[in-house]
């Protein structure tokens, strides 16, 4: 399992360097010779759909999102384990609940390509899938850590 976050980082760092060289080729075309290049715009689009849904998926833990947790620092022990039983479910059952439509809107959308590149579109929003994906897994993992009472301390952030 480890050598797959490794991977899933060093693709989310390539993914973010590509966007990054592609944004100083696009300033240097525009500002520097004053010929402003469509692909880069097309590109740093994609790229910025890529890196956004690609961490999201796979590379920032849950323990660094940005969480509401006014109630489940006042909640005891076996309230938080419910807590998170419950919204594990809920937003694990959402995701599995919609990859199958939005697999087939993904799937759909091949037929479409993007204007400059001819990128398809199925390729382009691929992350979403793979995003609920992760989601689902992500929830079911947060479900088995709750029931074995692992996962529950406050939540508060330390400096």
């Amino acid at each position: 399992m480890m050598w797959f976050k490794k991977a899933a980082n060093a693709l989310g760092g390539v993914l973010f360097l590509c966007l990054f060289l592609t944004f100083l080729v696009q300033i240097a075309a525009r500002f520097g010779f004053n010929r402003p290049l469509p692909w880069t715009d097309e590109l740093a689009v994609i790229l910025y759909i890529w890196v956004i849904l690609w961490a999201a998926a796979f590379m920032v833990p849950e323990r660094e999102q940005v969480v509401f947790d006014l109630l489940w620092n006042c909640a005891n022990r076996e309230i938080r384990r419910w807590m998170r039983i419950t919204g594990n479910a809920m937003v694990g059952g959402l995701a599995l609940v919609a990859i199958p439509a939005s697999w087939d809107y993904v799937h759909f959308m091949a037929r479409e390509s993007s204007p400059v590149l001819s990128i398809s579109f199925q390729w382009i929003f691929l992350p979403f899938v793979l995003l609920l994906v992760a989601l689902v897994f992500k929830s079911v993992w947060g479900i088995y850590s709750a029931v074995k009472g692992q996962g529950l301390e406050d939540q508060g952030v330390t400096v």
